[in-house]
């Protein structure tokens, strides 16, 4: 099992954390990873995006051209990752906030209004990311919800473990949507 992936879209929207908890859940299972992030001078706002690779046996490389898996929250993503999915892959997208959906046939396609989702059910929007990780994990079953919710404690500074039983809520929701 190979699963090569990216995250991309604004710098804040929580991509790098995305692709490094999924990554931490799967080191965790004892599976091979890479993380390897990109983001411009800007942080925030800027755009940003990780590629995270899972496997059973030894990585030979962390760049790839082209992905299992996208995932995709703003617009500039979108119109430069779609082409990268390889066919029969999966490409997830924001679309609450992204209003030109992607075109192609020959890979599956997940909508999901994330930030919608996340202000309405779960009352704040910052918890986008964990709602589409959450779908993510349902559809591709890599790592287990169980070790995310590891991932999180481990890796969210102590000042932030208030925000876990949030961020699992999310993981759920998003689950439950796919």
């Amino acid at each position: 099992m190979l699963y090569e992936m990216i995250f991309a879209g604004f710098g804040g929207q929580g991509v790098l954390s995305m692709g490094k908890l999924i990554a931490y859940a799967a080191m965790k299972e004892g599976k091979e990873v890479s993380w390897m992030p990109s983001y411009g001078p800007e942080m925030r706002g800027g755009t940003a995006n990780c590629m995270v690779n899972i496997s059973d046996d030894p990585i030979s490389s962390p760049v790839v051209n082209e992905y299992d898996v996208v995932v995709a929250l703003n617009l500039p993503s979108l119109k430069k990752f779609e082409n990268k999915v390889k066919k029969g892959g999966i490409l997830i997208w924001e679309s609450s906030t992204i209003k030109d959906p992607p075109t192609r046939t020959d890979i599956k396609v997940y909508p999901l209004r994330a930030v919608e989702l996340a202000n309405t059910e779960l009352k704040n929007g910052q918890v986008m990311n964990m709602l589409i990780l959450g779908s993510l994990v349902k559809l591709i079953n890599v790592v287990k919800k169980e070790s995310l919710v590891v991932a999180l404690k481990e890796t969210l500074p102590e000042r932030h473990h208030k925000l876990i039983p949030l961020n699992e809520k999310a993981i759920d929701l998003g689950m439950s949507k796919v």
